[in-house]
């Protein structure tokens, strides 16, 4: 029996037994917890905050590991569950390894939606709920490929840490992008989601290589920020390129010429619609078997959070972009994802 079961059976006791009056409270309490620090998930904290005040829950707090390390993350989830936290919406540290953890929470009561990532069929998660990765990096890269003049279109691919289960898609959604737009991956550069990571390695490639790429595709937000960077130090806009998210130096990037534009992701929705799900689930609804599920690599039940790219002539209304997705979405995620009897 692991540590996290038998504190999950000891406040399984304690609610039984009358003694925690601090575990009796029946509304949701909800943790958004990351794989580890990174500024993507920061809109999780206002997602949560948003959605505890229009669903009535008890709480709906962003919760973050120290580091990105399984161990950080499942030492997190065992605190909170002392805590009283009765539903998590969980970026998985590992998608095997955190399965098992999974399996543990889901069996006390709390139910698990996984969260901008997904774990590994089979799991007991509710089903996963953030971007299609792989749709976001294949269309990134064709408008990449559209923007790049002459015929080599060789490009430098610039990616997240290997343990994040999103990576092998992008890199796979690159590549193929490439190959059928007549492009080259001439190098891709993985594991540098950090800042000292994505200084080191980007901007050796560029001093060494800059002459023998003619774009850059980025996916992921600290190598969007270091080579969109690193494209203005330079000051060459013959390098086309395309990034993710919408950092201020992305977006700046991008106004000013220095980038094609940048494909938007959505994690404000995700901790928006992510706890409103929970409460649902812990109130009586059961997940709808039969709704249009998207199948990816991972995972038979996946939703898509929504992903939309941004050019010079829409950077500055980004937020509506996304705050349109997120409405559209909403509007029929119970009717379309949900079983509920009342």
């Amino acid at each position: 029996m692991s540590r996290l079961t038998k504190l999950l059976g000891c406040v399984g006791a304690l609610l039984f037994s009358g003694l925690a009056v601090a575990y009796a409270d029946p509304s949701t309490k909800i943790a958004l917890v990351p794989g580890g620090p990174h500024p993507y998930f920061a809109s999780w904290a206002q997602a949560g905050a948003d959605a505890k005040k229009d669903f009535n829950l008890g709480a709906a707090d962003y919760k973050v590991p120290e580091q990105w390390q399984l161990a950080d993350q499942n030492n997190l989830l065992e605190s909170l569950v002392t805590q009283g936290y009765n539903g998590f919406l969980l970026f998985p540290g590992d998608p095997v390894g955190s399965v098992s953890t999974v399996q543990e929470l889901t069996d006390s009561g709390a139910p698990v939606i996984a969260l901008a990532g997904c774990l590994k069929d089979p799991s007991t998660a509710s089903f996963c709920f953030g971007t299609d990765v792989y749709r976001s990096a294949y269309l990134g890269t064709q408008h990449l490929i559209a923007g790049m003049a002459g015929t080599k279109k060789r490009i430098l691919h610039v990616t997240g840490f290997l343990v994040d289960p999103n990576t092998q898609l992008r890199i796979n959604a690159v590549n193929q992008a490439a190959k059928e737009g007549g492009a080259t991956v001439a190098e891709t550069i993985a594991d540098i989601d950090a800042p000292g990571p994505a200084e080191e390695k980007i901007n050796a490639y560029l001093a060494a290589h800059a002459n023998d790429i003619d774009g850059i595709i980025s996916t992921a937000w600290v190598p969007s920020v270091v080579s969109a960077n690193a494209l203005r130090r330079i000051g060459t806009k013959r390098i086309k390129m395309v990034a993710i998210d919408h950092d201020k130096a992305v977006l700046q990037g991008v106004k000013d010429g220095y980038l094609l534009g940048t494909m938007l992701q959505n994690p404000y929705g995700q901790g928006y619609i992510g706890s409103y799900a929970i409460d649902k689930l812990r109130n009586g609804c059961k997940v709808n078997a039969s709704a249009p599920w998207t199948k990816n690599a991972l995972t038979a039940r996946f939703i898509d959070s929504g992903t939309v790219f941004a050019g010079p002539e829409q950077v500055d209304n980004y937020l509506q972009s996304m705050q349109a997705i997120t409405k559209t979405i909403f509007a029929s995620f119970a009717k379309t994802y949900l079983i509920c009897s009342k």
